[in-house]
């Protein structure tokens, strides 16, 4: 399940936003200005952040540099500023796109749809806050402490961190491993080595993994 942020400080246009992406299954966090954004950004994991360009305490342009210099998040902007310039800067600060109002809500729906179905920009680090993974070092972190894994955990993590948010079925994971060089022979052994990799990795406020009973495992 996405987690998105929407950081509107229009009441009823927020209000209607979170609406509609909790019908569609998103996990949705509401803010109105750039303070409780950056306090859900720190208390939460957000995959996406739908951001307002002018807030009652701050710009929008500014929160999108600070959200990207912490996490690789995607950005989209909406907002009622449509000169080219602000679209353009929009861009440039990393958002995946720009929405100006008024809008149809299915179109926004589907942006989120697309920028979310997309590859990770950059599967290489994931950091979380709490969890800190550098794959090309093949280092992991939780908390500020160095977390030791071995080799096939290591590749388990990457496996479901490359399809976040979506169901990795028993026989897909454990050919995707075995492709790899990983022969784990059953889903007994590959739930003995996640069940490992989980009391490394999480806590009481922190969990990762989801076993789905009888069809495989996913990574929230």
């Amino acid at each position: 399940m996405y987690s998105i942020l929407v950081l509107e400080d229009d009441t009823e246009l927020n209000q209607t936003i979170c609406y509609s992406l909790e019908k569609e299954g998103y996990r949705v966090f509401c803010a109105y200005s750039c303070q409780e954004g950056k306090a859900s950004v720190d208390n939460q994991t957000v995959d996406m952040v739908i951001l307002d360009v002018n807030l009652p305490d701050g710009d929008g342009f500014e929160f999108c540099r600070w959200l990207k210099a912490r996490r690789n998040v995607s950005v989209l902007f909406v907002s009622a500023r449509d000169l080219e310039e602000d679209v353009l800067n929009g861009y440039e600060l990393g958002a995946d796109d720009y929405i100006t109002k008024p809008f149809s809500m299915k179109i926004l729906l589907k942006k989120i749809s697309v920028i979310l179905s997309r590859e990770p920009k950059n599967i290489n680090i994931y950091d979380d806050g709490f969890l800190k993974i550098d794959f090309a070092l093949g280092m992991v972190q939780k908390g500020q402490k160095e977390c030791p894994i071995t080799p096939t955990e290591y590749r388990i993590l990457r496996k479901l961190i490359e399809h976040k948010g979506q169901l990795l079925t028993y026989s897909v994971l454990l050919d995707a491993l075995w492709d790899e060089g990983v022969q784990l022979m059953d889903k007994h052994a590959l739930a003995v080595n996640i069940n490992r990799l989980r009391k490394k990795i999480e806590n009481e406020e922190h969990a990762y993994i989801s076993n789905v009973y009888g069809m495989g495992y996913i990574w929230k």
